[in-house]
């Protein structure tokens, strides 16, 4: 049996600068461990900070949007596997890879909805609350449907999309899989190794500024949080650290105030467990977040919002306190930095989220599973989803013409005019 893996990434992944680069990296994993050889491909220009492909045993190649060099390339590997990496990347090269290896399982991992991140964010900046009814409003959410509906499944990370795409969408549960993030468990050893409460010092926030959700997050730590809580811990510090900062992230910086904007991490891990408290006031967003399963790993609670929360915990407690309320956020991260009881309480809540909701052997398993049934039972599952195999005729005879159209416009074919 072929067991060859192409994954179409819309970037190099940066396991060090963002959470969807460790997905990324746990989803090739998964196939390495059922003996897939995987070749990493995109269209994105090389990344100072992309992971170290020939260490760990994974194939680069450099492809191009609207080029039928990807038809020559892709005949030539034949994969039994493509893994899009976000529904942009099936956009554009979905219809070849139905065209040229029909055969192929096509799977789409969203990464999050973007539709729901979309949608929340024009709701917190029209100062409103977020309806579902709102994903209908979202161009993206068509785009986004599309391509779901067009592969043989969709992996998805958490449990309130998962939903969603069901009850809102009427997306057939055969379409989809919950896989979240996955992590090692934390075992005695780990924790015995964590800075204790009197090693660690001062506030902090992390995440990569290319995401939206986390630029405003700081904006609002900055212009209402901060302010907040320096009123009432005048001694207080907050750093501010992430990838891909931009100069007006960077004017934020401001240590009269005890704000600090540091940029990358030269180490997330440490720095992260070097705080005492993370605060992530995030406003809106969609998936799970990374940087708030980071802090649970290293030992460092949390303040953050019930957008942060979604889908992380499940019924467990969270490992710190979640608010929407500015002046409750600001009184519960004083009481969490000042309470070693209740912090040491918190940090313990977080080791058992990790243990119980995203260790890799809870997943690897049924996933195996999952692929190799959908593999031998292929055209069934195809004959099954009736609206995915109208999208594909309808994208083969659009999109297929459009892309040809500018790779023509491109070579000088045809007239820039029209």
């Amino acid at each position: 049996m072929n067991k060859t893996l192409l994954v179409i990434g819309f970037v190099w992944p940066e396991p060090n600068s963002s959470a969807a680069g460790g997905r990324m990296l746990q989803l090739i994993s998964l196939f390495q461990a059922q003996g897939y050889a995987v070749t990493f491909s995109s269209p994105a220009m090389d990344s100072d900070f992309s992971i170290d492909f020939e260490a760990l045993a994974i194939a680069k190649k450099t492809i191009a949007l609207n080029c039928s060099s990807f038809d020559v390339y892709i005949k030539e590997l034949q994969p039994s596997v493509i893994l899009f990496d976000r529904f942009m990347m099936e956009e554009q090269f979905g219809w070849r890879v139905a065209e040229h290896c029909p055969a192929a399982l096509r799977i789409i991992d969203t990464e999050d909805l973007h539709c729901l991140r979309k949608a929340r964010q024009n709701a917190c900046k029209e100062k409103r609350l977020f309806v579902l009814t709102d994903l209908f409003l979202e161009d993206v959410a068509k785009r986004e449907i599309a391509s779901i509906l067009r592969c043989d499944l969709a992996l998805i990370i958490a449990e309130y999309e998962m939903e969603i795409l069901q009850t809102v969408f009427k997306i057939d549960a055969s379409l989809l899989y919950y896989l979240p993030f996955l992590v090692p468990p934390i075992d005695a050893a780990a924790i015995q190794k964590t800075p204790s409460f009197e090693q660690r010092t001062g506030f902090i926030f992390i995440g990569n500024f290319l995401h939206e959700p986390n630029w405003n997050a700081v904006q609002y730590l900055k212009e209402t949080i901060w302010p907040l809580l320096k009123k009432q811990f005048s001694q207080a510090v907050l750093q501010v650290y992430g990838a891909y900062p931009s100069q007006k992230v960077l004017q934020l910086h401001q240590p009269t105030s005890g704000f600090y904007v540091l940029g990358r991490a030269p180490n997330a891990q440490e720095v992260v467990q070097a705080a005492r408290v993370v605060l992530a006031p995030l406003r809106f967003g969609a998936g799970q977040k990374g940087k708030l399963l980071e802090a649970m790993q290293c030992g460092t609670p949390s303040v953050t919002t019930t957008i942060g929360a979604e889908s992380m915990c499940g019924y467990l407690p969270w490992n710190g306190f979640v608010t929407d309320d500015p002046d409750l956020f600001v009184t519960q991260a004083i009481r969490l930095y000042e309470d070693k009881f209740l912090w040491q309480q918190a940090q313990q809540n977080g080791f058992e989220i990790n243990n119980k909701r995203y260790l890799k052997r809870f997943f690897e398993a049924d996933f195996d599973a999952k692929i190799r049934f959908l593999i031998v039972n292929l055209a069934q599952h195809r004959s099954a989803n009736f609206l995915g195999s109208v999208l594909r005729h309808h994208t083969l005879n659009s999109t297929k013409y459009m892309s040809k159209w500018i790779e023509a416009k491109n070579n000088g074919g045809l007239s820039t005019s029209l």
